[in-house]
C-alpha cells in the first residue's frame, strides 16, 4: 500500500530489492546523497511512472523519468508504470541493468543501440506487450530470464556476437515461433 516515500539526505545507499513489489508507488526522488543503488531496487513496482534524481547527485541522473548512472552508460531502471508504447535506449548506454525493464507491460517495442554489450538477468522480464526486439551485434551474452514472460514476442534473431544464453532466457514466451541461434553460441542455460 506504500504510495509515496521521502528518502532523506542522510541515505547514501539503496540496497537490492528495497522497494520490491511496492505496487502502489507511483514516483520517487533520489536525493543528492545517494551514491549506490542495488540491483532490482524497483522490481515489481508496476505503478512507478517516474524516477527523479536530484540535480546535484554525483552518481545518478534521470532522463524523462528513466534512471541512469551519471555518465549515462548504464540504464538502471525504466519505470514499469510508464505508459509509452516504444522506447529507444540512448546511444551512450553500454549496459542495461538487471531487471531494468521488468514488468513494463505497455512497451511494444524497444530499440537497443549497438553500444550495448550485454543483456543482464531479468532485463525484459514479463514485458507482456513486447512484440519485437532486435539484439545488436555488440551483445555477447543474454542473461538469466532476460525475456521470460514476454508472451507477445513472436520471433527473435540472436546475433553472431552472442556466446552465452542464460537459464530461462525465453521461458514462458508462449507466442515465440522462431528463434535463430548462431554458431557463436557455446552455452545455453536450462529451461
Amino acid at each position: 500500500s506504500l504510495a509515496s516515500i521521502t528518502i532523506p539526505d542522510s541515505v547514501t545507499s539503496i540496497g537490492a530489492y528495497t522497494f520490491r513489489d511496492c505496487t502502489s508507488l507511483t514516483s520517487i526522488t533520489i536525493p543528492d546523497s545517494v551514491t549506490s543503488i542495488g540491483t532490482n531496487t524497483f522490481y515489481g513496482c508496476t505503478s512507478l511512472a517516474s524516477i527523479t534524481v536530484a540535480d546535484n547527485n554525483q552518481s545518478y541522473c534521470d532522463v524523462d523519468g528513466v534512471l541512469f548512472n551519471k555518465d549515462k552508460t548504464e540504464l538502471v531502471q525504466y519505470p514499469a508504470g510508464k505508459t509509452s508504447a516504444s522506447y529507444s535506449i540512448p546511444n551512450s548506454v553500454t549496459e542495461i541493468g538487471d531487471g531494468a525493464f521488468s514488468y513494463c507491460t505497455s512497451l511494444v517495442s524497444i530499440t537497443i543501440p549497438d553500444s550495448v554489450t550485454s543483456i543482464d538477468d531479468y532485463t525484459f522480464y514479463d514485458c507482456t506487450s513486447l512484440a519485437s526486439i532486435t539484439i545488436p551485434n555488440g551483445v555477447t551474452s543474454i542473461g538469466k530470464s532476460a525475456f521470460s514472460g514476454c508472451t507477445s514476442l513472436t520471433s527473435i534473431t540472436i546475433p553472431d556476437s552472442v556466446t552465452e544464453i542464460g537459464d530461462y532466457a525465453f521461458f514462458d514466451c508462449t507466442s515465440l515461433t522462431s528463434v535463430v541461434i548462431p554458431d557463436s553460441v557455446t552455452s545455453i542455460g536450462t529451461n
